[in-house]
């Protein structure tokens, strides 16, 4: 079989000139479409199911986890189901088997959750995670303040009406998620004495906060030939907004807000901290890649949209990077073009050394590399990443490759120096 292959190569030159051209093609192309990462992922195809509900661990493990668990066990291909409640919130982890397209999986999950979402009780909030892997944690960034005169609030504004917005939008990101910092909000402190005094329950205090944060139409109004739209603002801007909040009248005199509570503006419940080179807390993203992605592709655009939004930032107020995952997947893929080069160069010495024979010296120097970007093709095509333990690998056998390049240079040097010693036998 080896006999017939080398004889029909030797007598179909241009067949086999033209097949290693295209075959070099396509493995240009294989390399640069191929997605490119640090970490292999090995991971299950998973959905995660996020529910919130301010209430007790056995609350939501009884009311929301359980009812969502046992929910998605009959949906089709899934092979475990796991379920995490905790304060205020709860987690529920769908586990597919292997090969399952992860939109597939999760237009099931949403399937199935309709069917209970009913069910479920009141104020119960309940989303799909995004569709990332566990190492899709690409790259992740601080907001540092230069000016100092920024407080770690603000900077928290930024980054969650701001920068998470524009960073979002950048395709192959699946999520930005913020950390540090803590988000402002209005808070309402009520007085349980004056509450009793005026008689006002909970309800109506919550009832009345709502509806002093909205906006009402009331059509159109036709003036000198003109129409107006008539608009009530009522988003509350300031405390002053809220504190003048009508929660019911008596006698013809309402009783307001301020009257029963204290409202205030100050940061939410702090339930983490972030912190940079011990400098205390600060404020940072963490940009989630979805699956599937070119990973150092991904990386590149969040960089350049991150240059686009400098000049909007705050005065004194930079980005910058604290985890960068192509630093490493550049360092990869140059270990494996210093190590093609390496071998050849070596090869090429060995070969000239012990032979003599500058043509000898092309034949490796040109299937070594020929070799290492045909192994592009089936990665590519079997849905497989080039990766640190592919990349690795493909060093490794570059090794294999040079032994065999050697040995068999060699070999049909030397028959063909002994068939030229014997009058060149069967030309």
């Amino acid at each position: 079989m080896i006999q017939r292959i080398i004889r029909f190569s030797a007598e179909n030159k241009f067949l086999v000139l033209a097949s290693a051209l295209v075959a070099v093609v396509l493995s240009f192309w294989a390399m640069r479409t191929i997605p490119l990462d640090a970490l292999p992922d090995l991971s299950d195809t998973q959905v995660i199911v996020y529910s919130k509900w301010d209430r007790s661990p056995d609350q939501m493990e009884d009311q929301v986890t359980y009812p969502i668990v046992t929910s998605l066990l009959g949906a089709p291909k899934v092979k475990a189901v796991r379920g995490l409640s905790d304060f205020g919130f709860s987690y529920v982890y769908v586990i597919f088997e292997d090969g399952t397209d992860i939109y597939w999986a999760r237009s099931r999950v949403l399937e199935y959750l309709s069917k209970i979402t009913a069910s479920l009780p009141q104020g119960v909030k309940t989303e799909l995670g995004p569709d990332a892997t566990a190492v899709g944690w690409v790259y992740q960034y601080a907001l540092v303040d230069r000016s100092g005169k920024h407080s770690t609030d603000e900077l928290r504004s930024t980054q969650d009406w701001f920068i998470r917005y524009a960073l979002q939008s950048v395709p192959g990101v699946a999520e930005v998620a913020t950390v540090g910092g803590q988000a402002r909000q209005f808070q309402v402190s009520l007085n349980p004495n004056k509450m009793a005094a005026y008689r006002v329950t909970i309800d109506k205090v919550i009832a009345a906060v709502k509806a002093a944060n909205n906006e009402g139409g009331g059509r159109l109004v036709e003036f000198s030939g003109r129409e107006y739209m008539v608009r009530g603002r009522g988003y509350a801007r300031t405390t002053k907004d809220l504190e003048s909040a009508v929660l019911k009248v008596e006698g013809g005199t309402p009783v307001r807000l301020s009257d029963v509570a204290t409202v205030s503006l100050g940061p939410e419940m702090r339930r983490g901290l972030a912190d940079l080179d011990g400098q205390g807390d600060v404020v940072g993203g963490v940009v989630v890649m979805r699956q599937g992605e070119n990973a150092l592709a991904v990386i590149g655009r969040v960089k350049d949209k991150l240059k686009e939004l400098k000049p909007s930032l705050p005065a004194g107020v930079e980005v910058l990077p604290v985890y960068d995952r192509s630093t490493l997947i550049e360092k990869a893929i140059a270990t494996v073009k210093d190590k093609l080069v390496e071998e050849m160069i070596v090869v090429s010495i060995i070969i000239l050394i012990f032979l003599w024979h500058i043509p000898s010296a092309i034949v490796p120097i040109v299937t070594i590399p020929l070799s290492v970007a045909l192994a592009f093709i089936p990665m590519l095509f079997m849905g497989q990443n080039a990766n640190l333990m592919s990349l690795a690998g493909i060093a490794i056998s570059i090794g294999v490759l040079v032994d065999g390049a050697i040995v068999e240079v060699e070999n049909a040097y030397k028959k063909l120096e002994l068939w030229q010693e014997q009058g060149r036998q069967g030309d």
